[in-house]
């Protein structure tokens, strides 16, 4: 595995940051007191390309490989201080569009890769039920098979983007005498089918830019053109994409670690405490020496997933080594930077406790920390086996 970037990986690392330094979070505090999408911000990304990065150019997109997406969305988290802004993309591109990338059929990809990667659509993954979180199995919504289109009922929770959602990409129980992993199926769904409801948002700790809610289908006709790959084969479908959120979706807590290192650095550097600067303190140097740490750590496994995805193999093990690491370790890093700023690090008018907020839900959603865990022991022979899979965006166990 060579560890070197190319010219243009390099190139394009510091274009991204600049990039969303310049145009990007300019009203990210206000805009998460409110819990404001940030529309306008969305639009920039998708003029930039940001929302295209993985599709291929006759869909649109950039075409990148997934080495080189994983350089850009590390420089977007390092460079855009709206962390939901960057949390709802990646729910755009791991939860929706890298289904059709890999599942979709040719007509699919034509007719919703190119606005998709515009940002003319939003997509999102609605999986999480009230009572099936990270046991996926247990869901209830149901997709019953009707001459040309499924029936679909039923009612999704913790669904990031959904109240801008046009695109669901939605699994439900269509039943049959088969395995329990073969009676779920997959589904596009548009929002604007008749039937499909948003219920209710949510009102979020952290990510506060980053839409999150209910929703409801209530007797959808869903086309049987829109499913995605064969009856039954929804929780296979499943599997099979969820390493890219896994790791993926973790390229930008990346950047965001950098980016707090770097603050730290400067707030050791500079804050004199007792005649002289903090970082002088051993308390004080080792926290920040545990976050170069850490980012070595995050950096090294990040890119030894998105390498070997761009080789073709699997890297079930790698993502949810990363899935973990990274996300955890964000969290550490956000703590240390709160404590070193003391009481301002507490007060809302810094933006310090906003990273910490931001960083809370990352060990939650794409599946718990708990849950992978379960399946790194399962990876090494000392449990039996998961029932329901991994989770998705929601959180729930």
């Amino acid at each position: 595995m060579d560890f070197g970037l190319t010219r243009d990986q390099r190139r394009l690392r510091r274009a991204v940051t600049r990039f969303a330094r310049e145009q990007l979070g300019e009203h990210a505090a206000e805009l998460d007191r409110a819990a404001v999408f940030p529309r306008e911000d969305w639009r920039r990304c998708a003029e930039y390309g940001v929302l295209g990065w993985p599709v291929p150019q006759e869909h649109g997109g950039s075409g990148f490989d997934p080495l080189t997406t994983v350089v850009a969305l590390e420089a977007l988290g390092y460079g855009c201080r709206d962390n939901g802004l960057v949390f709802a993309i990646n729910n755009h591109l791991w939860g929706c569009v890298v289904y059709l990338l890999e599942h979709g059929t040719e007509e699919q990809r034509r007719r919703l890769l190119k606005p998709l990667a515009a940002g003319e659509l939003i997509g999102a993954h609605a999986l999480t039920e009230p009572a099936a979180g990270s046991d996926i199995l247990a869901m209830i919504t149901t997709a019953r098979r009707d001459g040309d289109h499924y029936v679909l009922d039923g009612e999704k929770w913790f669904v990031s983007n959904a109240p801008v959602a046009d695109v669901f990409v939605v699994l439900a129980r269509t039943g049959g005498a088969r395995s329990a992993q073969e009676q779920l199926s997959a589904f596009l769904v548009t929002a604007d089918l008749p039937g499909v409801r948003r219920v209710r948002d949510f009102d979020k700790l952290g990510l506060r830019t980053a839409p999150m809610g209910v929703v409801a289908f209530d007797s959808t006709q869903v086309p049987v053109e829109n499913r995605l790959g064969g009856e039954g084969d929804g929780y296979a479908i499943f599997t099979s994409t969820i390493d890219w959120e896994r790791s993926f979706m973790f390229a930008a807590h990346v950047g965001a670690m950098r980016r707090l290192l770097e603050g730290a650095t400067e707030r050791a550097a500079t804050r004199r405490q007792f005649g002289r600067p903090i970082g002088t303190f051993q308390g004080v140097a080792h926290q920040v020496a545990d976050m170069r740490i850490r980012l070595e750590l995050a950096q090294l496994i990040l890119y030894k997933t998105a390498w070997l995805k761009t080789q073709g193999q699997s890297a079930l093990l790698e993502s949810t080594i990363a899935k973990v690491f990274i996300s955890e370790s964000l969290v550490k890093d956000a703590m240390t930077v709160v404590q070193m700023h003391g009481a301002r690090g507490y007060l809302t008018e810094f933006g310090v406790e906003r990273e910490l907020r931001d960083a809370l839900g990352g060990p939650i959603y794409a599946g718990t920390s708990e849950v992978h865990r379960g399946i790194l022991a399962e990876l090494l022979g000392l449990t039996g086996s998961l029932s329901g899979g991994n989770h998705g965006n929601g959180g729930a166990r």
